[in-house]
């Protein structure tokens, strides 16, 4: 399923197609797609069609259509601090992505059928939060995952602002999705398909991660992350000004100068000649100047310079021990 917009050479120019038809359609929902590479998610020998607009089956791996996940995460109409809840969660690609909007004082949890899947999206959650370039820009609702039947939820669970269930659900199922719900949230979910069944056949409750209570070493983080960010874009509003850039200064346009063909008309005969100027030994010289001019409009293809970490250059300046750096960099790699 997918295919609606064109394929993309990197994870931008997917995200651009996926804006240009209109499938992303909020700042918000924009960065949290390009924050995460939908390459990082695939197998290796696979990784060719990352970023063509169909979904992705391997085993139990399973990734949805970059048109539906970007239609899903529009729909949520996800906020800073709400709930969230996937069913079906796979790979955690869309768990990750919504846990960058729902920042540190959200609940991001996630179930899924496969026990193998959920190693592997551990896996990728882990390379995510290590190696990301883009990590430090978010404040990160770290993603829970556990494994069971979608179907099979404690009654006892706490209900979420926001559900979304990946997997078919039968019109008899409705009502228990929505239970799910606080009053005022919104579910996406497709009707009338074959709902899963858990692995053994046999039922049994599912308890999702308790609402945790962030601790005092968490609480800490976020708000010294928090200052440097605020800190960091004093600077640079400091040193930009107010941002506004000069007015770049055109180069006059050289007057191509032409060799003139002159017809002479004598008697009944017609002669050919060509008029001969001073100019006409500078000729070629002028067009190999204007040749290099109109050369130097065209911007070279030159590789852009790789997004600069502010955050993490200004942690690892500061005059703290390395563990107390590396805690509020997450213990990140990079």
């Amino acid at each position: 399923m997918g295919g609606a917009v064109s394929a993309g050479e990197d994870n931008d120019e997917l995200i651009d197609n996926l804006k240009e038809a209109q499938y992303i359609r909020t700042e918000l929902v924009e960065q949290a797609f390009r924050a995460i590479d939908r390459a990082d998610y695939y197998l290796e020998e696979f990784k060719e069609n990352a970023y063509k607009d169909l979904a992705w089956k391997h085993g139990n791996i399973h990734l949805s259509a970059p048109c539906i996940y970007s239609e899903v995460m529009e729909a949520l109409d996800l906020q800073p601090g709400l709930s969230f809840l996937n069913l079906g969660s796979g790979t955690g690609y869309l768990s990750s992505m919504v846990g960058l909007i729902l920042g540190p004082f959200g609940v991001n949890h996630g179930v899924e059928l496969h026990s193998d899947v959920i190693e592997y999206a551990k896996q990728k959650l882990d390379f995510f939060i290590r190696t990301s370039e883009s990590f430090d820009k978010f404040d990160f609702c770290e993603p829970s995952f556990v494994t069971g039947n979608c179907l099979e939820i404690s009654p006892d669970c706490a209900q979420y602002d926001r559900v979304y269930c990946g997997a078919g659900v039968q019109k008899e199922h409705e009502e228990y999705m929505k239970n799910l719900l606080k009053v005022g949230g919104v579910l996406v979910m497709p009707l009338e398909e074959k709902p899963c069944h858990s692995e053994s056949g046999k039922s049994r409750l599912v308890q999702l991660p308790p609402v945790a209570v962030r601790s005092l070493q968490d609480l800490a983080r976020i708000a010294i992350r928090a200052t440097i960010k605020k800190i960091i874009h004093q600077e640079t509003v400091s040193k930009n000004g107010n941002g506004l850039k000069k007015t770049p200064r055109f180069k006059r346009r050289r007057v191509r100068r032409r060799r003139m063909e002159t017809i002479v008309f004598l008697d009944k005969e017609v002669f050919a000649s060509r008029i001969s100027s001073p100019s006409d030994d500078n000729s070629c010289e002028d067009l190999e100047e204007e040749r290099r001019e109109e050369e130097e409009k065209i911007p070279p293809e030159t590789k852009p310079d790789p997004p600069v970490n502010f955050l993490r250059q200004k942690v690892l300046s500061l005059p703290l021990p390395d563990p107390l750096k590396y805690y509020l960099l997450y213990y990140r790699e990079k």
